[in-house]
């Protein structure tokens, strides 16, 4: 009777051992997930980082790789923690996956409330810092010498996102740009047209350039709460998944006998 709990015992920790590998291998996939979508943010979303006065648009993206890399550490660490059967390994990868939990769930939950108040409305602190922003940095600095990159991004944004303007077209016209006679004959740049030619920016009428009502500021806003929206759906399912890596470690803690000391 006694060799046959024995064994028994001894296959439902081998069970154990191969769900926990399995759902690890999960772990450290989600990982890399996770931090690749921190350097595609930033890798082809940087032109808008440059737009935003604030860097907490750039410091999401560098919390996303951060948290892919301890993702994926803690992954290989889970691995090898049930495979060698310690338990002092186990307490420690528990210990990592419940501090990675609360957080994502902190951050999932702040994401959520955050997207909550700013929604169906216009947030009023991120559209705050776009108006204050977006529209001197298209004044000011559009088609400007040593501000390529800002042209860039303006270029970018207008095209992307099918508008014109920071509030509207009819902001250009005070724009640097116009006022000093760089745009030559062109009322708005080239990147406001709805089909882009050589100086389609001339022709100042609905049917040849975006004029739609809230302008960019609109656009790029609802394109951000999007992305926290995501980021925050994103935090919480891993958050749940994570809960059944806990829970089969504390199980697998519990059959493993204590190592002599």
């Amino acid at each position: 009777m006694g060799a046959y709990d024995e064994k028994k015992e001894t296959c439902g920790t081998i069970c154990l051992k191969y769900l926990l590998f399995a759902f690890n291998f999960l772990f450290w996939l989600a990982g890399g997930v996770v931090m690749a979508v921190g350097i595609w943010t930033l890798v082809e979303k940087s032109d808008y980082i440059s737009l935003l006065s604030s860097s907490t648009y750039a410091a999401s993206a560098y919390i996303l790789i951060l948290a892919g890399v301890i993702v994926m550490v803690t992954g290989v660490l889970g691995c090898c923690a049930t495979f060698r059967e310690q338990r002092n390994l186990l307490r420690v990868y528990f210990v990592l996956l419940l501090c990675i939990f609360l957080l994502e769930i902190l951050a999932g939950v702040l994401a959520y409330i955050y997207y909550q108040q700013c929604s169906p409305f216009p947030c009023f602190q991120l559209n705050e810092e776009l108006k204050q922003n977006l529209r001197e940095t298209m004044v000011q600095k559009y088609k400007q010498e040593n501000e390529k990159q800002i042209t860039k991004a303006v270029d970018k944004l207008q095209q992307e996102f099918k508008c014109c303007g920071s509030n509207s077209s009819a902001d250009w016209a005070e724009s640097k740009w116009v006022t000093t006679g760089q745009a030559g004959t062109r009322k708005v740049p080239d990147s406001c047209c709805k089909t882009i030619t050589e100086n389609c920016g001339e022709r100042y009428h609905p049917s040849n350039i975006y004029k739609e009502e809230g302008g960019c500021i609109t656009k790029l806003e609802k394109f951000i709460l999007d992305h926290l929206r995501i980021i925050g759906a994103v935090g919480i399912g891993i958050a749940c998944v994570q809960i059944v890596g806990m829970v089969f470690t504390c199980c697998l803690y519990r059959n493993l006998k204590a190592e002599p000391y």
